[in-house]
Order: structure tokens, then sequence, then C-alpha cells
């Protein structure tokens, strides 16, 4: 850990002063990428964060959104991608925890995780390695800490062998009376430490996820990744809980990156004022830390609270109920933010410089362009087989079923579904959760592959009959200092951007992970967007289909392009990405209504893998469907391209979606659903035959592979 000679400069003109060991640690991990988005900053204004649920927006460390006047739920979104390829099982674990805790911190309750994984090409032993510690780490910790994990999405692609990418979602469910938020209050006001004792891991964690990845890091960076204890952090959760209900909280802080220098520093500068720390006081696992160890590990399971003078005894005594750490660390002053060890000044500094002083980065950021159309030949069944037995397509069982996604006893619709859907009782309604991106999609345009992963989600939703609440986004990148690294972020950065405005859908609050970069290249472009969406009741539609009514596609197919799609990284070959609705708002809309309507028997989402994986993922071993598709666009067009916004509709009323969809977007009936287990799937005047079985077994490669 040491200054870049820029910034140290910078610090010495503001303190006037060289700094101190200390001071130099926490300034160069507080102004690192990962804290201070030197790259991205500048960038982030694009994103609309407004809008009358919005209660609290970006800033702290979860959103809050209101559901009805006095049910708010909380959003919030972090990566834990260079930990997670050093030590698969922590790193996801701990990414797990923080984001638990970031929503903690907002005095809300955790009631459901989203997993979005990517990782190389699952044919590599490395990939599988990797694959599984991260499922057993999100597992072993959601699991432990009773909060299920109900949505998410599995990716694999090329460019993530040197640099595997783990982004966790968490929603939290909180009323008007509960809300706490990070900035302090009040001069005198103790700081008190809650949680697991201080010890050396994860020491230089937020400077560590701001370079690339070398080729020694999973020997050389271990000692920067953090490790998780679930038991502990559901003692923090129980204990988090007890202390709202007797109104104990003044303001509260989740120790993440930079540990206590990052959450007690960016709490006193939020609040305008300052503090003073006595760091010998932390309660400490391990002999002789001196004060940057103190200051700057990452040990996990820790928050940091404002408390009045008169409260701090009932803090202890909640604390020691739950068998937690407790210490008075120090109090709010209305001066610098001083640090002290042992009798001696460690950290004197203005604490706004701090949390705010880091110099923003001008990048130069070189257009992407899109390929030109190159298709490749092949037969009709070859690609049928190949684009559904995919890893990116095939299903994700084996990786959900590890997880619990049933206690709390709130989820109405599962994993393996478009979306999860949450049942918040109190409000009567009900809560679509979907979480994803697609790295095909934006390695071909990230401008245009940002803007259909957000209307995907927003399909997702819709498909269970939720419209968009709203959103938070994890933008993954490499190097930025590379002009077309920088120039595809940007376009994943406008594109969301884009979308999300045109749909309603706000976004809230995010994360950025930059230096996703390794000696084997850099990661795609990959903009995770979590986003939710309310609906009135619990039930929805399920994906799969009952075998007794009418099939209709609804939604314009963008011209059947097929850049970004499964079928071109099976068999090469390049073409455009395809066009996407100019009204995805009203799309949208229309496919909830259809959702909705007492006569739809099933809805299902188009997009990864095109109709062909759609169709395959509706069969079940009760009931089968008999599907013609014809048009002017080639037979690969009409199988695999992958325009989202897009729907297979069953129905025992097709002039009621018709009605929904008028003006909107086209209503095509392509067959109808039947008891026969089997998909007849014909295709200009090409017919493939395929039985449930055949299906199951060609879409569980994960798990034929893996178990």
């Amino acid at each position: 850990m040491s200054l870049s000679e820029p910034d140290r400069e910078r610090v010495v003109d503001e303190l006037g002063r060289e700094p101190t060991p200390a001071e130099s640690a926490l300034f160069e991990n507080l102004w690192s990428e990962h804290c201070a988005y030197r790259s991205s900053r500048p960038l982030l204004s694009a994103f609309d964060s407004s809008g009358e649920q919005v209660v609290v927006g970006p800033g702290d460390d979860a959103a809050v959104v209101a559901v009805t006047d006095d049910t708010y739920v909380t959003m919030g979104i972090e990566s834990h991608n260079h930990p997670s390829f050093v030590d698969p099982y922590d790193g996801a674990a701990t990414g797990v925890g923080g984001i638990v805790r970031d929503t903690l911190s907002m005095g809300a309750y955790p009631i459901a995780l989203a997993d979005s994984l990517y990782f190389g090409d699952f044919d590599r032993e490395h990939s599988r390695y990797l694959l599984e510690g991260v499922v057993e780490g999100i597992s072993d910790y959601g699991n432990s800490i009773g909060v299920p994990t109900v949505a998410g999405s599995t990716a694999f692609h090329d460019d993530y062998e040197g640099n595997p990418l783990v982004n966790v979602a968490c929603v939290g469910l909180l009323d008007d009376e509960r809300l706490v938020t990070a900035d302090a209050k009040e001069l005198g006001n103790a700081l008190v430490l809650v949680g697991n004792a201080t010890g050396r891991d994860g020491l230089g964690g937020a400077s560590f996820a701001s370079e690339d990845l070398s080729e020694d890091a999973e020997t050389e960076d271990r000692p920067a990744v953090q490790v998780g204890d679930p038991y502990t952090e559901k003692l923090l959760i129980e204990a988090n809980e007890a202390l709202l209900d007797r109104d104990l909280v003044e303001a509260a802080r989740d120790l993440g990156a930079a540990g206590l220098g990052g959450a007690s520093s960016e709490m006193v500068a939020k609040g305008g004022l300052g503090c003073e720390i006595e760091l010998e006081r932390v309660h400490q696992r391990e002999p002789n830390m001196n004060a940057l160890e103190i200051l700057l590990a990452e040990s996990q399971e820790r928050m940091c609270y404002e408390v009045r003078p008169e409260n701090v005894d009932a803090v202890e005594q909640v604390a020691e109920k739950y068998d937690l750490g407790c210490s008075v660390i120090g109090e709010v002053t209305e001066g610098n933010y001083v640090c002290t060890f042992e009798g001696d000044v460690v950290v004197d500094a203005p604490p706004e410089f701090l949390a705010d002083g880091a110099p923003m980065n001008d990048l130069p950021a070189e257009e992407p362009t899109q390929p030109d159309r190159d298709l490749p030949d092949s037969d009709l069944e070859s690609a049928f087989e190949a684009v559904v037995s995919s890893p990116n397509t095939a299903s994700k069982r084996w990786v959900y079923r590890q997880y619990d996604h049933e206690v709390q006893v709130r989820t109405a619709t599962g994993p393996g579904d478009d979306s999860a859907v949450l049942a918040l009782r109190d409000a009567e309604k009900g809560l679509a959760f979907s979480s994803g991106a697609d790295p095909n999609w934006t390695t071909a345009a990230p401008y245009d592959g940002a803007r259909a992963v957000a209307l995907e989600n927003a399909t997702n939703l819709a498909a269970k009959g939720a419209t968009p609440l709203a959103a938070v986004d994890c933008l993954n990148g490499g190097n930025p200092e590379k002009p077309d690294v920088y120039g595809g972020f940007k376009g994943i950065v406008d594109g969301l951007a884009d979308m999300c405005a045109a749909l309603g859908a706000p976004v809230v609050g995010g994360n950025v992970s930059l230096y996703n970069d390794s000696p084997s290249g850099p990661i795609p472009p990959t903009p995770t967007l979590a986003m939710t969406g309310t609906k009135d009741g619990f039930e929805a539609p399920p994906a799969s289909l009952s075998g007794e009514g009418a099939l209709l596609v609804v939604g314009d197919d963008g011209g059947a392009r097929l850049g970004g799609s499964e079928y071109l990284a099976r068999f090469g070959g390049t073409d455009r990405f395809p066009a996407l609705p100019e009204n995805p708002r009203e799309v949208v809309a229309a496919l909830a209504e259809v959702a909705d309507h007492p006569d739809t028997l099933a809805v299902h989402d188009v997009s990864h893998g095109g109709l062909a994986v759609a169709l395959a993922e509706m069969v079940t071993d009760e009931a089968g469907a008999t599907v013609e598709l014809s048009g002017d666009a080639s037979s690969a067009e009409l199988l695999f391209a992958e325009t989202p916004g897009r729907a297979v509709v069953e129905t025992t009323d097709p002039d009621a979606v018709g009605e929904a969809f008028e003006g909107v977007a086209p209503v095509e009936e392509v067959g109808a659903a039947d008891s026969s287990a089997a998909l007849d799937l014909t295709v200009d005047d090409e017919t493939l035959s395929y039985d449930a079985s055949e299906i199951s077994d060609l879409r569980d490669v994960l798990a034929r592979e893996l178990d």
C-alpha cells in the first residue's frame, strides 16, 4: 500500500506536512478506484436516480425505495471479483456478508439475495474449480444466516478465465419508522463498534481490488481476502434488529472496504462533522496489532454505530446478549478525523478530504464498433442441440439447488423462473426480483447490449406480472487506462442509463468494479443489473406449460439479427446486434397485464438462446407443444435470435393478448400446448422432435459434469 506521487503531493498540500504511515495507507485505500470511483464517477451522472418512490438514493450503504407509504425495501449490490479469484469460497462468502451488512445499516432486515456469476469457459478445469468454490461459499454463508438466495444468473465466457466476477445483490425490508442512514448526526455522540473482533485479514482489500490481477495473485494476494463467519453475521442481524427495536441507533455504517477507517471517516464526512477515535480500544483477536492494521483490516461481521451517550450501556447489553464484541471507540466532534494509538496521533485530516478528495481521472475512450454480418452454416438439428445444451443457456439447477430459497417463507416464485417473487404480506404486494447480464451481448455491442440487459431484466419481472420499481447496477470493466476498454465501459454505462430511463426504473445505487484485467486480458464489459418490480398479490403464472392453451410470441423480433447470440458463440460468425423496441415501457406494461390475466396459463421471456431455449425450457414431463415458425428470416434467425422484450405466452384467450398489445408490439400465434410431454418444432418445413427426457438431458449439462 503506497500513495502515488501525484496523490501524495495533493495530500501534502492539504495537510501542510508529510502524511503519517497510517494516513498514507488510509488515503491510498479511500482514494483507490474501488472506493473513490476515480475513473467511473464522471460517467455516473448519466443515471436517473429520481422518482417519487425513491426514499434514499445513491451514496449510502444501500438505496431505500417505497413500495407503499409505510413499507420500504432496500436494494444493494456489490462485487467480490478479485477475492473470489484468489479464494473462491471466502471471496464469495464475504461478498454475501458485506451486502447483507449494507442492508442492516439502513435499518432493514435482509429478505433475499441474488447472485450473478461469470466464469471462463466451462470446459476448463480452473473455471469449474472457481464455480464450485464460489457457489459453495454463497450457499454456506447465505443458508447459515437464514437469507434466501432466490434469483441470479451464471455465465461462461473465455475472457473471464483470468478474472471471474462475483456480483451479489440483496433486498431488505423495513418500514418508514426504522430507516437509518450513514451520516453522523450530533456532536458528543459515541462511536460504537459491534461484532467480530478485528484481525489482520483483508488488509489493503480496497487497494487490491483496484489493480489488475497478477499471475501469482492466488498466492501473493491471499492476505487481502477476508474470512467470513456466517454464524456471527446471523447474531449481528438479530442484534441489529434489537437495537432498532429500542431506537438506540442514530447512524450506522457497515465495515467493508478500508475497514474501520473507511466506515468511520465516511460516516462523519457525510454528516459534515469530525470524530476522535482511540484505536487501542478496538476489540482485537490477534496480538500486537499496530495502528495501521486496526484502522484498515477488513475483518468481517462488524458494524459502526453512532449512539447517544445515554444509550451506550443499552447497546453494550444488546451486544452481550448476542455474544458479540462491543467497543466504545470514540466520539463525534466538529473538527478533523483524528485517530490516536496509545496516546500518539496517527491520523489527523479533514474527513471530507479523506472521503471525497480524490481527484477524478480524465481518460480517453475509444468508441466500440459493431461487427459486420458473416453468418455460419449449420444444420438445424445440430444447432438446436448445441444451443440448448450450452452451459450458458442450460439449466442452472445445479447452482440454485444448493441455496435455501424458502427460508423466511416469503418466496412465492423461486429460482429457475424468469424472476423471483417475494410475498410482502403486510403490504399485500408481490416484489419481483431479477438480476444478471449477458457478456455475449455487451462484447458484441456494449451500448445496445447494456440496453438489452436492462430490458431483459424488466421483461423477467413483467413475465410474472410485475412492473419495474427500481434498479441497482454493478458495473464491471477491465483496466480503464486502456482506451478501448474504457470506451466499452462507457458504452455499458450509457446503455443501462438510457434503457432504465426509458423503462421508468430509477437506478438508485450500485457498485463499480474496474481493473478486472489479468495476463489473459480484460473481461467483457459486464453491466450486472438487479431490478425489482411490484404487483398486487403474490400469484404469478409459471414459466412451464400447462398443456391446455394456444402459444403466442409477443414482442418485436428486432429484425431477427443474431449479433451477441449463443448461436454465434457456438458456431462462429458475426452479426449486428438486434434492434430494440422504441417503446420498451409500453411493451413491459402490456406483458405484465397479460401475465396477470386470468386466462394466461404460462409466460416465459425469450432471451438467451432465443425461441429454441425458451420453448425447450417450457416443456415438462406433463406438458409439451407443437410449434411452427416461418417468415422472411432464415431458420437460424427465427429460432436463435435473442432480441429481448419478447415472451412466449400460453393462453386460452388469444384475443385478450392481442388487445393488450394492440398498437404496442406484434403478436404471433405459433402453435399450441398439449399433453404430449414433447416439443414438435417446425421451422420453414423442417421438423425437430424431442421428448421431455431428451430435452432434460440436453439441458442438464452442469449437473451431469459437476455431480
